[in-house]
């Protein structure tokens, strides 16, 4: 008669998970704040005006912005990698919406449309570094 012996190792991955979101969504904020400054620099450069009523938008704007809202974006992958059934779908979806969502008011804050446009494009550039960053990192199903 013979004797099978088998060990069972218990490891978990949700710290490291989360750390990889975190940490890749951090690096993912700096590329995007960076891109997205450049490109508005270039834009204001090719005679882009992002002037508002109360005056124009500062340079250092752009990367502020980006950085706290994809900061945001970070913060919710995280939340959802922890309470979503379908995190990385939940999150996709939520993170559309909301991009979406962002367009409206560079349409109605009466910018003209060169202005209006080139920001748009701005959120969905943002949107493109940081969203497929996160949602690599989180799981299909929990």
């Amino acid at each position: 008669m013979s004797t099978i012996t088998t060990t069972q190792q218990y490891a978990t991955a949700r710290p490291t998970a989360r750390k990889a979101v975190w940490l890749h969504g951090v690096a993912a904020t700096v590329a995007a704040s960076a891109v997205v400054t450049g490109l508005a620099v270039a834009a204001s450069a090719a005679g882009v005006n992002f002037e508002t009523a109360d005056g124009p938008i500062p340079v250092l704007g752009f990367a502020q912005l980006t950085a706290f809202f994809s900061l945001i974006g970070v913060a919710m992958a995280a939340v959802m990698a922890r309470v979503a059934r379908r995190p990385r779908r939940t999150f996709v979806v939520t993170t559309v919406v909301l991009t979406v969502a962002s367009l409206v008011p560079d349409a109605t804050f009466g910018f003209d449309v060169p202005s209006a446009v080139t920001l748009m494009v701005l959120h969905v550039v943002a949107a493109a570094i940081v969203v497929p960053v996160l949602a690599r990192r989180m799981a299909e199903e929990r």
